[in-house]
């Protein structure tokens, strides 16, 4: 009798096939969205693996199917339009009937994972979670984040592994889920930014405040607006550059012209490569946000030798020490920030003693051990499922 398409047998005469499920992907710009393309490619450039991802088109323009990078990308249609809740039985449907021997659900917070998990349990395929947790600007979508990780506990608890960006984020839903701590595998995200990995950095532009996120309220893109008007009185050249859509444009943009700073604030959307290059000339690199599971933009500047300024939060904490950073605490006012941000833009550009930041090609790999170990039975069926190593 010859071996089942899902048998080890079988798999060992073929590619390991994995499904990555996540409710976004590029060209939508975000941490799970980079994650999600920069594991992908690596995955499917290796030859014992064969990587689909299964995604979605909120906003209807996008093509169902299309190879991003060598990756088979699928989307589907989900809703309700407007909302950012991404329902869609078409993922399901998907899931339950494909033929991948893994899948692997990437974050956690939208009705993408559920389905994805459940339809996953249905076909008896093994399935891995990457947490990607993230805050949120509307007050009711935080109150019932507590309730919905609940309600979850019983699909996360069926993964073969649950994976967390940072120690801090493996911490926070061991605490949360009420689990171990050693049930969750710590994989950082990587930090290198291949648009300008080989690229000579020229000068700085001493006056250059970057802040990178989407524009929603939690991300703190207001503090710094706030904190511009001291800063520039004593740095005329000071300006801030906010990279990022969302929906607290507006009232960005209005705030800046309120705090008398509206020709020192520049907001737009960039790409990858866009974000690289500015990186690459600012002086500061700046993020208050309120909750990061690791702070994707402040580990790509400090791979390209930026100076930092972050909030004391979640995630953050774990880089505001480093030399070249300076942190501030949540509850800070415009005063502090200025101060902080006064400090920085006073610092030498120059960073004498780097950090040693993950690379994409580190977590790839990492990710990939995974699934190897997933799909031989390692640790499988009793016992922690991780460990928490950084």
């Amino acid at each position: 009798m010859s071996p089942s398409p899902g048998s080890a047998a079988g798999r060992s005469r073929r590619p390991t096939r994995v499904l990555m499920v996540a409710h976004r992907f590029p060209p939508y710009t975000g941490g799970v969205e980079t994650h999600t393309l920069e594991v992908a490619r690596r995955v499917a450039a290796d030859s014992r693996f064969e990587v689909h991802v299964l995604t979605t088109d909120l906003d209807r323009k996008l093509p169902p199917r299309e190879v991003v990078d060598g990756v088979q990308v699928t989307r589907v249609r989900v809703g309700p339009p407007g909302t950012d809740l991404y329902i869609g039985p078409d993922i399901f449907r998907r899931v339950r009937s494909t033929s991948a021997d893994l899948v692997h659900c990437q974050g956690y917070h939208t009705f993408v994972p559920p389905l994805a998990m459940a339809a996953a349990q249905r076909a008896r395929i093994p399935y891995v979670v990457t947490l990607h947790s993230g805050g949120h600007s509307s007050r009711v979508r935080r109150a019932i984040r507590p309730v919905q990780l609940r309600a979850l506990r019983g699909q996360l608890a069926g993964a073969e592994r649950l994976i967390a960006v940072s120690r801090f984020e493996a911490h926070e839903f061991a605490r949360r889920l009420n689990v171990p701590e050693d049930r969750f595998l710590v994989i950082p995200n990587g930090s290198d930014m291949p648009a300008v990995a080989n690229a000579k950095l020229g000068p700085r532009d001493a006056g250059l405040i970057l802040s990178v996120g989407r524009l929603e309220r939690y991300k703190g893109h207001h503090r710094l607006i706030d904190a511009l008007p001291r800063v520039r009185r004593e740095r005329p050249d000071a300006r801030l550059v906010i990279l990022g859509s969302g929906p607290y444009l507006s009232e960005l943009r209005h705030r800046a012209v309120e705090r008398g700073v509206g020709d020192a604030v520049e907001i737009r959307s960039a790409s990858r490569p866009e974000v690289a290059g500015l990186m690459a000339q600012a002086q500061v690199v700046a993020l208050l946000s309120d909750y990061e599971s690791q702070g994707l933009a402040v580990h790509e500047a400090l791979a390209l030798g930026c100076r930092i300024m972050v909030s004391r939060s979640s995630a953050l904490a774990e880089v505001a020490d480093l030399p070249q950073a300076r942190g501030v605490a949540p509850s800070a006012g415009s005063d502090e920030i200025a101060d902080g941000l006064l400090a920085q833009l006073a610092a030498p550009s120059s960073i004498a003693d780097p950090p040693i930041l993950p690379s994409w090609d580190e977590c790839a790999a990492r990710v990939m051990d995974v699934y190897r170990a997933v799909l031989s039975g390692e640790d499988s069926g009793s016992g922690p499922i991780g460990s928490t190593t950084s």
